[in-house]
């Protein structure tokens, strides 16, 4: 719709970003953090970090405790409460992506989430999967519940085909509209959650929101298979190992195993665990606030250290018996890649704004050394990895995926299916995925059973799943080829759509 009144990639995905606010308000949030990769029709691509970042505060008395999402096949602890919140960045991003990358007024890019805030979103198969996974999380204070409730049926959970609502939302986004960012991180919404941090057992200030800038950086660009692909930069590890993991896969081949074999899951499985233990070896730097940087990239992907781990991999050395995604083309040639995230949520709602807050400091995966051990005032490294890609047939790609930890996973796995089999967009999104992380491998159905004994051989107790599910990621692509036409792909497992509009 924005595309169609005027607006470029950029204005497309700030209206998506809102939308999924309302439709998501546990997993998207204006109280979360994210990145958009932008690809201009004309000059360099450019990262915004406006991902969450520690309060200066970081001990006290917290509302801190875990719960348990269920996926059906596996379980994955996450902590939420006020001592989870970590400084949210996504009101910021918004008006600095407007300001300078977008053609249309801020007021016409809410519209069509206020919209749907004041008139509500029917529920579809997989926002009642997401409400069943997170129930601990939204049945853990009232007002959480209240958006994930019935419209007509306040305290239970809607069910498929009734509506959700969230009017106060809608307000809050006109609010924005009409002012700035200092309404949020300085007016009324502000000094409500510190007063609530305050009283409540959360870490936040008056001084962190106050202080929070978005961060330009250069995106990581590299050479693989023939493309040119530009990813998410350090201090936020994703991309990094993306670039790892494709650049050693670039390596070990030809000749090119049959997709699905044990030759290829092997393949897979051996990078990620590479990229686990360089990520591991980073660690420590990522607790000084530093992580990848761009001196320790060039040293990752230098070709003295893919020779070592490509020749580690063929010796089996190093083994041992361990979000939202919007991608957007116009037909102008600009591309937008923007990742959001709100964590699980933290089961807080900012009072009178509808706004659910993220338990960022309660993610495992971005907290591996502990809960509440980095320093204040540090930038959270996040796996997202929102990614542009100039294919060798001159065609350009915009794509990124939620899925924590699996994000990178999720990321190379789409990214080898097209580059080094020829899959097209479809058909290499819904392609059966594995993950290894710690020494525990899950793998969906799909792969031969030859690829299953080899697997389960390395890493006994592999963790099978009978049907493609989100834990695994939501990778959504859209692809603008060299004569202009436009192709797109949705991933299933978290319900991505597809919409091509016309912006003459």
């Amino acid at each position: 719709m924005l595309l169609e009144e005027g607006g470029n990639a950029f204005d497309a995905a700030l209206g998506a970003m809102c939308a999924a606010c309302v439709c998501e308000p546990m997993l998207a949030s204006l109280g979360g953090g994210g990145f958009l990769l932008a690809q201009p029709a004309s000059g360099d691509a450019q990262v915004f970090d406006f991902f969450t970042q520690t309060p200066s505060v970081t001990e006290g008395e917290l509302d801190f405790y875990p719960i348990d999402a269920d996926f059906g096949t596996a379980t994955q602890e996450f902590h939420i409460g006020m001592g989870s919140i970590a400084v949210p960045g996504v009101v910021a991003g918004l008006f600095a992506v407007h300001a300078e990358r977008c053609r249309l007024p801020l007021k016409k890019i809410v519209e069509p989430a206020v919209y749907l805030a004041r008139e509500g979103v029917r529920v579809n198969a997989l926002q009642r999967y997401l409400s069943e996974v997170l129930q601990p999380i939204i049945e853990a204070t009232p007002t959480a519940l209240r958006l994930a409730s019935a419209l007509h049926a306040p305290g239970r959970l809607a069910e498929i085909g009734e509506w959700i609502a969230n009017p106060e939302l809608g307000e809050t986004l006109e609010n924005l509209a009409d002012n700035d960012s200092k309404w949020f991180y300085e007016g009324e919404p502000a000094r409500q959650l510190v007063r609530d941090c305050v009283a409540g057992g959360g870490l936040i200030t008056a001084s962190d929101l106050q202080s929070y800038q978005v961060i330009r950086r250069r995106p990581v660009t590299f050479t693989s298979h023939g493309a040119s692909i530009c990813v998410n930069s350090p201090p936020s590890p994703g991309g990094c190992l993306v670039a790892f993991a494709l650049s050693l896969l670039e390596k070990s081949r030809p000749p090119l195993p049959p997709w699905g074999s044990a030759e290829h899951a092997m393949a897979l499985a051996r990078v990620m665990q590479a990229s686990d233990l360089v990520r591991a070896g980073h660690r420590q730097d990522q607790a000084l606030g530093t992580g990848l940087d761009d001196g320790n990239l060039e040293k990752i992907l230098s070709p003295e250290s893919l020779n070592h781990w490509h020749k580690t991999l063929q010796t089996g050395a190093i083994f041992s018996r361990g979000t939202t995604q919007i991608s957007v083309a116009d037909a102008a040639g600009n591309l937008a890649s923007l990742t959001l995230s709100n964590g699980e949520s933290s089961s807080y709602v900012l009072p009178g704004s509808g706004i659910m807050l993220n338990n960022m400091l309660g993610e495992e995966d971005l907290n591996p050394d502990g809960f509440h051990r980095l320093p204040p005032g540090v930038r959270l490294a996040s796996m997202m990895t929102p990614t542009i890609v100039r294919m060798p047939d001159g065609g350009q790609l915009a794509l990124g995926s939620g899925g924590s930890n699996r994000i990178r996973s999720a990321t190379l796995q789409v990214l080898s299916n097209m580059l080094e089999y020829g899959m097209g967009l479809e058909e290499a999104v819904t392609a059966p995925r594995l993950h290894l992380e710690g020494g525990q491998l899950n793998m969906e159905s799909g792969f031969s059973t030859g690829a299953l004994q080899s697997l389960e051989a390395e890493w006994p107790g592999v963790e099978q799943w009978p049907q493609a599910n989100l834990f695994f990621g939501g990778v959504h692509v859209v692809k603008r080829m060299a004569g202009g036409q436009f192709s797109a792909a949705g991933d299933p497992r978290r319900g991505g759509a597809v919409a091509v509009a016309s912006a003459d």
